[in-house]
């Protein structure tokens, strides 16, 4: 029994982390010029923050135009992608997989580059005469972003809404007060 309550309280734990980490204080909206944030710069280019400060924390999760991205940094470089995935949402575990790091839905198990925003999924192929799992991809998935370092700045390029991807339903959805997806 004692081992049960343990148990239930490591795993409340790791929610209340995950949800601190998630909903952490480093939410602004960059575009917002009444909450006295950044503006977009000359060049189209929207300041996120400083490089030593995004290193240091390996992520925040700014908004712009009220769209939640997330900014990553990992092994050296810095990645950003809508913070929502193709499904839900991302309290997110980075992993390596074939090489490419990715980023792993914890509810959905979904995988998904940083560098391309492809999903990615172990298939086989039942033509192969000793058919193994090999990891494949369902083409891109998430919105990625344009990420430039200048002076020690952190900038992003704004979303080019031309070309629509899975991830922007719930990008969206959220943006325009949506349910926060919770579950699966």
């Amino acid at each position: 029994m004692l081992d049960l309550i343990i148990l239930s309280l490591h795993y409340l734990i790791c929610f209340l982390i995950s949800v601190a980490i998630w909903r952490g204080p480093k939410d602004v909206d960059l575009r917002s010029t009444s909450t006295g944030g950044a503006e977009t710069e000359p060049d189209g280019l929207v300041f996120i923050g400083k490089k030593e400060d995004i290193m240091k924390s390996q992520r925040i999760t700014p908004k712009i135009d009220g769209r939640e991205i997330v900014v990553f940094y990992h092994e050296g470089k810095f990645h950003a992608l809508d913070s929502r995935c193709y499904r839900k949402i991302f309290v997110c575990v980075i992993s390596d997989i074939d090489g490419q790091a990715c980023i792993v839905c914890p509810w959905h198990k979904f995988k998904i580059t940083l560098e391309t925003g492809e999903g990615l999924y172990k298939g086989i192929n039942p033509l192969e005469p000793s058919p193994t799992p090999k990891w494949q991809s369902k083409g891109v998935k998430q919105r990625i972003y344009k990420v430039t370092i200048d002076n020690g700045n952190v900038y992003v390029s704004p979303p080019d809404l031309s070309v629509s991807f899975d991830s922007d339903y719930f990008a969206e959805k959220y943006k325009k007060g949506g349910e926060l997806a919770i579950g699966k």
